[in-house]
């Protein structure tokens, strides 16, 4: 029974086959469009979440004043801060401080601004820095304010443009110092900087070399990297209580430095992305409703226009609730059929789209399976109307039905 009503199904929206292809095409979008929407969202979500873990391992930064931006007369931090943020406080695996500047950089005819880093050895180690070629500088080099350096992918391409670097001189501001080290790429964060456009030097190089300030308090930021499983928020409160100490911050005293706890930042992203990506996906979902209002508007079309067809059907015995599986059959076929090439579209579009946007191509089976579930359960929700229509007619009415 069902299989006969699967066959007359199939063998009226051959009949119309333009009517039953104008009829999904809502389905189509919207399928196609609530997988697109959520598959891009998970990428996206994806992509935040890898740059800013990108940035360091369980990674803190300490800076000055209030904000990004410290204003004016904010006191910087010392290399001691460092030190005794490492020893006194627990939970904690490595200590850079960090201080940047922008100066003139050139190599042969090549010139530009770049922007240089000056930190210690444990930089690269807090920040998950790989090499593509050389080392890295070491403690002696820091202590002794070796004029050395690493650079980035970006200042490899601008100043070298592709040739190996590894032992060249590159004159930074008015120093000459050798490249010992080509960073591996770690492209932009999600703040849209760009990780490989730079340089690292000691920081006593920096300090010595090229801005000149010796000053005990010199350091633009601190990065601090918390051991694995260790309450970041336990850190950032004692951080935060030896910095007031020290800083000589009393009572109720506003902070005269922040925080930045880039793990929280990655899970608010990340709750953010997810939150519009669930709005999307609703807002796309309207468009199968819509879809499914054209299922119902053409089934009830399909009805009238099968009224005496119907008739000598229920005339020579067949049941009312065959009739109206007949059309429910006929409803969740097309809406089916819809879902179907809606997953096909979406699939394609997600393939292509994530390479525009950068994104990973997530392609999850269960939105798929789920979006394919919706699209049949559309059809059975406006298609059961026009199928009851059909399976209430009076035979002798729809006979005389012309």
């Amino acid at each position: 029974m069902y299989w006969n009503a699967f066959i007359i199904a199939l063998r009226e929206i051959r009949r119309n086959l333009t009517r039953a292809f104008l009829t999904v095409i809502g389905i189509v979008i919207g399928v196609a469009a609530v997988i697109t929407m959520v598959t891009l969202g998970r990428g996206a979500t994806e992509t935040v979440k890898a740059q800013i873990s990108g940035l360091g391992s369980n990674l803190l930064v300490l800076r000055p004043g209030q904000g990004w931006r410290a204003a004016a007369g904010t006191p910087q931090f010392s290399i001691l801060d460092g030190k005794l943020i490492l020893e006194q406080i627990p939970g904690i695996r490595a200590v850079a401080p960090v201080s940047e500047t922008n100066v003139p950089t050139s190599y042969l005819e090549q010139s530009r601004t770049t922007k240089v880093t000056g930190s210690s050895p444990d930089y690269f180690t807090i920040g998950n820095w790989k090499l593509d070629d050389g080392r890295f500088f070491d403690e002696k080099e820091q202590t002794e304010g070796s004029a050395v350096c690493v650079i980035g992918q970006t200042v490899r391409k601008e100043l070298f443009h592709g040739k190996n670097p590894v032992g060249e001189k590159i004159r930074v501001q008015n120093t000459s110092m050798v490249v010992i080290g080509l960073l591996s790429s770690k492209g932009q964060t999600g703040f849209g900087q760009d990780q490989d456009d730079n340089i690292v030097v000691p920081i006593t190089t920096l300090q010595r070399r090229l801005t000149g300030k010796t000053s005990k308090q010199s350091i633009n930021q601190i990065m601090i990297s918390g051991e694995d499983g260790y309450a970041s928020t336990r850190i950032v409160d004692d951080v935060a209580l030896l910095m007031r100490e020290r800083r000589g911050i009393r009572g109720n005293e506003q902070d005269n430095f922040n925080i930045i706890d880039t793990r929280q930042i990655a899970d608010a992203v990340s709750s953010s992305t997810k939150v519009m990506t669930s709005l999307l996906g609703a807002v796309a979902g309207v468009s199968l409703l819509v879809g499914g209002i054209g299922i119902m508007n053409i089934m009830l079309v399909s009805v009238t226009e099968r009224t005496r067809e119907i008739g000598i059907r229920l005339a020579i015995g067949a049941r009312a609730y065959e009739v109206l599986l007949q059309f429910l059959i006929e409803a969740v076929t097309l809406s089916c059929v819809g879902g179907l090439v809606g997953v096909g579209l979406a699939y394609v579009l997600c393939e292509n789209l994530a390479k525009i946007v950068g994104a990973p191509f997530l392609f999850d089976p269960k939105i798929n399976l789920i979006a394919v579930i919706f699209s049949a359960a559309i059809g059975i929700l406006f298609g059961f109307m026009p199928a009851r229509r059909a399976a209430k007619l009076d035979p002798i009415d729809a006979l005389r039905h012309e």
